[in-house]
Order: structure tokens, then C-alpha cells, then sequence
């Protein structure tokens, strides 16, 4: 092979890596508020002053990373051997969001089938439902269809809900497309779909501060619904 041949197919590689890494970075993209996307701040989980403060129930399949998820969220670390949440566990989650604090109880809950009962009555005055499955696992995928009747059935009609599809460092074990989880957002009026990934840290801290400013706005125009009806 001549040198020009090789350094040609050299090229050739180079081009088909960087497509490569440009598809592989824009399947987790998702559509964001531009002009206030960064205008939060995290804060401390210790912190004790807030403006409101608004509970968040977390669910899904057992095994998909739910507690992985919240406690990556609250102390900034990863724990690879976790045990199954049983019942239900709370983190606190703080950010500052443009001049107010808001505070997230974040409700981990059990996700075995056995448990799913327990759950139902803990939909209520959630303000928000983060429904998670798995990238790596087409059954929790497959089980959205039941976590979203459940939802519906038993939270208030206002209650707001993100989808996540979590392990998204598993890109080798991939089994559920990015596209696949957008068409669930969009087929039941989630207000946002993400991937994640608990072990690596991805998107985690994006995705409760997207929650706490979804509900702040929401908070205030309801604020501004309740001031044009009096």
C-alpha cells in the first residue's frame, strides 16, 4: 500500500470516528430552555431555609437504579452495592433557582411487584413523578405502560412527570433507544424525557434542578391564575 493510500484510509478512520462520537453525543440531547438553563445554583442537603418546597416520588422496576439515582443526588457520590429500597427513603435535594431557594423531597420507593400496593397511596400530593427505566432492560421499558396507569390512577391531575432512562453509561448493553423514550414522553405528555447514568453522574444533577424549575414555574403561574381570578 502507497503512503497517499494510507495516510487516505487514516483520514477516512478519523472522519468515521468523529461521526461516530457526534451520534453518539447528540441521542442524549434534549431540548432545553436556552435562556434560563443555567441560571440555578445546588446547594448543600443541610441547608434549612426555603421558599417552598415540593414532594417528588420516584418509581419504577426494582433493579433499575432508583436509589442509585437519589442518593447520587443528595451526597454527589455512587454506591455500586445498594439494597433494594423496601418501603420508601427519603433524600432531601436544595438548589437556588433565580432569587428563590426551592426544596425537593425526593421519595425513593420499592419497586418490587409484591410492594406495588404500598405504593398507590403515596401518589398522593406528590407534585411530581420521575418514572425510571433502564436503557439495559427491555421489562422495565416494557413495564412503563403500567407505572404510567398506576400514576394516572391514583396522583392528582396536576401532578407533573419526567421519564428517565437510567444506565446510560451501558452504551454496549444498550437495548432501548433514546428515540424509543422520546416517543413515550411525547405519546402520554410527560414534560420531560432524559437519560441518565447514576454511576457515572450523567444528566443526574440536570435532571432535579430541571424538576425544580418546572414546578417553580408552574408555581408561579398558578401564582398568576389565582391573581386574575380574584
Amino acid at each position: 500500500m502507497s503512503h497517499s493510500e494510507n495516510s487516505e484510509n487514516k483520514e477516512l478512520s478519523k472522519n468515521s470516528n468523529e461521526d461516530i462520537d457526534k451520534k453518539n453525543k447528540n441521542e442524549n440531547i434534549d431540548d432545553e430552555d436556552e435562556d434560563d438553563d443555567n441560571d440555578y445554583e445546588i446547594l448543600s442537603p443541610d441547608y434549612f431555609k426555603y421558599d417552598y418546597n415540593y414532594k417528588i416520588i420516584v418509581i419504577g422496576d426494582s433493579g433499575v437504579g432508583k436509589t442509585c439515582l437519589t442518593y447520587r443526588a443528595s451526597t454527589g457520590e455512587y454506591q455500586d452495592k445498594i439494597s433494594p429500597t423496601l418501603s420508601f427513603e427519603f433524600s432531601p435535594f436544595f438548589l437556588r433557582y433565580k432569587d428563590k431557594i426551592l426544596k425537593l423531597e425526593i421519595w425513593d420507593t420499592c419497586g418490587q411487584e409484591v410492594y406495588r400496593s404500598l405504593i398507590n397511596s403515596f401518589f398522593k400530593n406528590s407534585s411530581l413523578a420521575i418514572i425510571v427505566y433502564s436503557i439495559d432492560n427491555e421489562n422495565s421499558f416494557l413495564s412503563l405502560e403500567e407505572w404510567v396507569r398506576q400514576c394516572k390512577g391514583n396522583c392528582s391531575p396536576n401532578t407533573k412527570f419526567f421519564l428517565i432512562g437510567n444506565k446510560a453509561d451501558m452504551k454496549d448493553d444498550r437495548v432501548i433507544s433514546y428515540e424509543k423514550g422520546k416517543e413515550i414522553m411525547e405519546k402520554n405528555n410527560f414534560e420531560k424525557f432524559m437519560e441518565t447514568s447514576a454511576k457515572s453522574g450523567f444528566n443526574v444533577n440536570k435532571l432535579f434542578c430541571e424538576v425544580g424549575k418546572c414546578l417553580y414555574k408552574e408555581t408561579l403561574k398558578n401564582s398568576e391564575v389565582n391573581k386574575v381570578s380574584r
